[in-house]
């Protein structure tokens, strides 16, 4: 017969074998639903894109997530296109920059559109060499951003933003940064 210490270390060691079971199954069970929200669909155009214009997936997943939620056909208010929402103004001007074709129908496509929105980051970042400034010169614009940093007002002696003006910016740079930790979180 066993001894009441015997079968509390037995309970104990029960309850302890449950908490960590329920534990991981909740944790795994919470990232596949958190992967089902957050995807790295048209993943093989990330990788070629990430890999030929040197921008990180997970910036790229987390651009694509906030601009268009994935959705291929997606039109902004404003008239930007596609998975990365790009103006067709701005297509054009990479496409001429590329010598390339500057129909803004092609912006429709998968492809295109993360191709054309990767090099505009790679262009970005080459400007700014840093990611939320990269971000809100995505969102407003590259010489509202220039004007922004031209002066100590909003930005630091390094030329990085600090203070961005545009709430509808800020808030933008702010949920593009969170999502690039929630993928790397996910998947990286």
């Amino acid at each position: 017969m066993k001894s009441k210490k015997a079968k509390r270390n037995t309970v104990i060691i029960v309850i302890l074998v449950l908490s960590i079971s329920i534990g991981l199954i909740y944790e795994f069970g919470w990232t596949g639903v958190e992967r089902l929200m957050n995807p790295r669909e048209y993943s093989e155009y990330v990788s070629r894109y990430s890999s030929e214009f040197g921008v990180s997936e997970v910036i790229i997943y987390a651009v694509i997530k906030t601009e268009s939620n994935f959705r291929s056909n997606a039109v902004s208010g404003a008239g930007a296109i596609g998975l990365m929402q790009l103006m067709p103004d701005t297509f054009k001007w990479i496409a001429q920059k590329r010598g390339e074709p500057d129909d803004p129908a092609l912006l429709y496509d998968p492809e295109t559109n993360v191709k054309y929105g990767t090099y505009l980051l790679s262009y970005l970042y080459s400007q700014y060499g840093n990611w939320n400034t990269s971000f809100a010169a995505y969102n407003c614009g590259i010489g509202r951003v220039n004007e922004w940093i031209s002066g100590s007002e909003y930005s630091d002696e390094y030329g990085n933003l600090i203070n961005i003006p545009i709430k509808e910016t800020r808030e933008y740079v702010k949920k593009v940064s969170d999502n690039v930790e929630l993928y790397k979180k996910l998947y990286y």
